[in-house]
């Protein structure tokens, strides 16, 4: 339970936090992404863009994940109030995983606009779970148990940190096998012949749209997990069912 919630969670938040502004030991993620904008306006419009404007175009797509992580956090009580921690978290992750669809196909698209709408819908996906997570699993897990699954959080945020920064690196794609999947499942059969993976400057799309697949596999494993009991009897009046999830725990 703490290790499903947590990847889903906060674990998603520090990932984010941290991929945009680290990815190889050579390059970092913005000369990447500014280059890919300058030769996408290029191709469009005929010209180069001003290094004022692409520095602008750059700081929104930073900015995005905030605007959106403020958003999600004004709707989180309202969402969580009205359709239950469960129900936000799973709707979360179908958010989470639109938002990387947009940011891992952006470059195939030649579109720096999908990178923009990716970002804003990861913030919002952030600013929903990081206070879904926490109050669903204090919820949920035993008494006696309580304090270490709320801690967990904590503990979750600075992996997503790690991950985001070793995955970042050459030549460490092999040793995830569900990275690989997904980025053979984008790049083709050409990505067993690359030597270089994630943190190059043909591969950044692939780690910014990791944490699709982080969201995925909580998607697939939460609905097995029960309600929260105060929400079933505070906002549902199912007092039955809150007994038995009681029962369970």
């Amino acid at each position: 339970m703490i290790m499903v919630l947590g990847i889903g969670g906060t674990h998603l938040s520090g990932f984010q936090m941290s991929v945009i502004n680290y990815t190889s030991p050579s390059l970092f993620l913005s000369q990447y992404i500014q280059k890919f904008i300058n030769e996408t306006w290029l191709e469009r419009y005929g010209s180069v863009l001003q290094q004022e404007t692409l520095t602008l175009l750059w700081s929104f797509i930073v900015s995005m994940y905030c605007v959106g992580g403020m958003i999600g956090c004004l709707c989180s009580g309202f969402l969580t109030a009205k359709y239950g921690k469960k129900k936000c978290l799973l709707f979360n992750d179908v958010v989470l995983i639109i938002a990387t669809l947009n940011t891992g196909f952006s470059r195939r698209a030649k579109s720096f606009e999908m990178i923009l709408i990716g970002r804003f819908l990861e913030g919002i996906g952030a600013g929903i779970h990081l206070n879904a997570h926490i109050q669903y699993a204090g919820e949920i897990s035993p008494k006696r148990l309580r304090g270490f699954v709320n801690v967990s959080s904590s503990v979750f945020l600075a992996l997503g940190k790690a991950v985001a920064r070793i995955l970042g690196l050459r030549y460490l794609c092999y040793s995830f096998s569900t990275c690989f999947l997904f980025i053979c499942l984008l790049y083709g059969r050409e990505v067993l012949f690359s030597q270089d993976l994630l943190g190059t400057e043909d591969m950044w799309n692939v780690l910014l749209s990791f944490s699709g697949l982080v969201a995925l596999i909580q998607l697939v494993f939460l609905p097995f997990f029960p309600e929260s009991p105060p929400y079933l009897l505070l906002q549902k009046g199912d007092k039955p069912g809150c007994l038995k999830g009681n029962i369970k725990r």
